[in-house]
């Protein structure tokens, strides 16, 4: 996998919507973030463009990512916000330049779909957070988000859950939301899982629905040659007025019973304040025990 170049003060990052909509007002913390970094900031045409929930047009949200995928002085690309839109232009963008001079492309949620994208033309990108959440963001969400860009090397250590399934392994590691990887399966952003470390995280989605999309994930062999699975944030989870009458954890764990890897709940990543930057497309080594959890990016 090729790694974009870390960054040093005095790059830019651009900060464009390829989802839904958002005011300049809205990034301005985040703005503030960067540039106490000593990072340059250039705000994409999408930033406060309104076409209904969308930041934009399809054809005007394509046109800016294409805008800064291009540029030769943009050295990473923070996506603004997720919500629902990306996929509609995904097939309308050209990788060529970026695969000629690979740049960090950040966020989460709804960016899964550029981080599958990305990660089937060879190229690390970022899930971490975004603009919209920098206010809320935990301190440690937004240093390793720092980090990561200025090749600061961590190892992220964290509690043991109940609903662990210890173990050691290695692996390349890949995913993001659970619900786009599931509406990716079957298309030519399909991510490859075999012999890599899952990560997975959701918001918002009933019990039945977390079922419905582990079963799709198994039928498609995502589990079958899997090294290992981690769990971030199942956050605000629904049930029926009948209960589904399992956990999300639960219903994660059923789908995967007859498999052997470690798999680790509760990471600090996801739809969380606490949302932890992950290199997706490194190599890292997992460690579940009895104490809790390490993950360690080897960059």
């Amino acid at each position: 996998m090729i790694k974009p170049s870390y960054l040093n003060k005095g790059d830019t990052i651009a900060i464009v919507s390829t989802a839904r909509k958002i005011s300049k007002e809205e990034i301005t913390p985040a703005i503030k973030l960067l540039k106490s970094w000593g990072l340059k900031v250039v705000t994409g045409k999408t930033i406060a463009l309104e076409d209904h929930q969308f930041a934009g047009t399809d054809a005007q949200r394509t046109a800016d990512f294409q805008l800064m995928l291009d540029s030769k002085n943009i050295k990473a690309i923070w996506c603004a916000r997720g919500g629902y839109g990306t996929v509609r232009i995904i097939d309308k963008l050209d990788f060529s330049s970026f695969l000629k001079n690979p740049i960090w492309i950040i966020g989460y949620s709804d960016i899964t779909v550029l981080h599958s994208h990305i990660h089937n033309l060879g190229v690390q990108s970022l899930h971490a957070t975004m603009p919209i959440n920098v206010l809320k963001n935990t301190e440690n969400s937004l240093i390793s988000l720092k980090n990561v860009l200025f090749g600061e090397k961590e190892s992220k250590n964290f509690d043991f859950s109940k609903h662990n399934w210890l173990g050691k392994s290695e692996g390349i590691l890949v995913g993001g939301n659970l619900s786009i990887l599931y509406s990716l399966l079957g298309s030519k952003s399909n991510i490859d899982i075999d012999g890599k470390i899952l990560f997975i995280e959701d918001l918002d989605e009933y019990l039945y629905h977390i079922d419905r999309m582990m079963l799709a994930l198994k039928r498609n062999g995502y589990f079958e040659n899997l090294k290992g699975l981690i769990v971030g944030g199942m956050t605000q989870m629904h049930d029926n007025t009948i209960p589904f009458g399992k956990t999300a954890e639960d219903i994660i764990l059923d789908n995967i019973r007859e498999y052997d890897f470690p798999v680790c709940f509760n990471f600090p990543a996801g739809h969380l304040d606490d949302n932890t930057a992950l290199i997706l497309g490194s190599k890292v080594k997992l460690e579940v025990n009895e104490n809790g959890t390490i993950l360690t990016n080897s960059h």
